[in-house]
């Protein structure tokens, strides 16, 4: 079994304040805004580059010096974990189901460098 990439990737970075910055990557960097969830506290820009995106995820506690995460998209996010159950990859749980927008598992390198998956669920 092999994972099937759909040539998407998201860089989610954690942020103290979400406006604040979206505000900051439009102005300094000119990237757009795709949509911003409250409900999660989730917002998305486009960085001008084909099919690579920003996710900005607000925490309450943002580490200095923080570091992204991959969020690597995938055409079938339930074959993909059963690929990575089979290598027996450490992950952060189940699959995550956001109704209408996507799917996600987290999982880790060898290292314990946070990774993800999804699968889109827009309708």
């Amino acid at each position: 079994m092999t994972i099937s990439y759909d040539g998407d990737l998201t860089v989610s970075m954690g942020v103290s304040d979400i406006d604040a910055s979206i505000e900051w990557y439009a102005n300094i960097l000119n990237f757009e805004l795709l949509y911003k969830n409250e409900e999660i506290a989730w917002g998305e820009m486009s960085t001008g580059l084909a099919n690579v995106n920003l996710g900005l995820s607000q925490l309450e506690k943002v580490e200095k010096g923080g570091g992204a995460t991959p969020v690597w998209g995938v055409k079938d996010i339930v074959e993909a974990k059963a690929s990575l159950d089979a290598a027996k990859v450490k992950q952060d749980g189940e699959i995550q189901h956001i109704p209408g927008l996507v799917k996600l598992l987290t999982f880790y390198d060898p290292d314990d460098n946070a990774m993800m998956l999804f699968e889109n669920d827009s309708q």
